[in-house]
């Protein structure tokens, strides 16, 4: 995620129905093209006229909120990570696969896969309203699960993301109506765990 403003829609890594059947071609559509664009455009505008930052990357940005001028520091967040988590979800997930590299590193962490899953669960389940649940690597170099609201990034906070699950009710209605569960049980079927598992490597060391 190394673009600096202004900031371009990034096609999907996948087809529209690669991701069938645990996520529609349909949701796919609008959550890319519609929901993430819209941030983008935001963004865009809202730096146009700090050319200070127009060399900064999404990273940059969401790592330093405190460099940014009181009254645009939280438009700037919503939409920088409305970008950025948005980017990360859609390029975590893949065509259905069987291989997870991260099954030894997710055991000594969680106590075993199976826990890591309940975990996930549990924080996806918990976010009350907006927002998502992370997998990160915490400021001690440790695994963790933690959920954040609306369009927050644990970058801000000393993290390093690996995974993201969104479970803003546009990520899933359209097929799950209110089933959140339904849908994060499904989203487990589709992380691309060798992408994962490359960056997990390249910051814990």
């Amino acid at each position: 995620m190394q673009q600096t403003y202004p900031f371009e829609l990034m096609p999907l890594p996948y087809s529209y129905d690669a991701l069938e059947p645990y996520m529609d071609a349909e949701t796919l559509h609008y959550h890319h093209d519609k929901h993430l664009k819209t941030y983008i455009d935001n963004l865009n505008k809202i730096l146009k006229d700090y050319p200070q930052y127009h060399d900064w990357t999404l990273e940059d940005i969401l790592k330093n909120l405190d460099e940014f001028p009181e009254d645009i520091r939280q438009t700037v967040m919503n939409n920088a990570g409305g970008v950025y988590n948005h980017q990360m979800f859609f390029e975590g997930m893949h065509a259905p696969v069987n291989e997870n590299p991260m099954q030894k590193l997710l055991a000594d962490a969680f106590g075993s896969y199976e826990k890591f899953v309940e975990s996930m669960m549990d924080h996806a389940m918990s976010q009350f309203g907006s927002g998502y649940a992370w997998l990160v690597i915490n400021p001690d170099k440790q695994l963790e699960i933690l959920n954040t609201p609306n369009q927050n990034n644990p970058m801000s906070n000393g993290n390093i993301p690996l995974l993201n699950v969104d479970v803003w009710e546009h990520a899933y209605y359209l097929k799950y109506k209110n089933l959140r569960k339904a849908y994060v049980t499904n989203w487990f079927h589709l992380i691309d765990w060798k992408a994962v598992w490359q960056k997990a490597r390249e910051n814990m060391n």
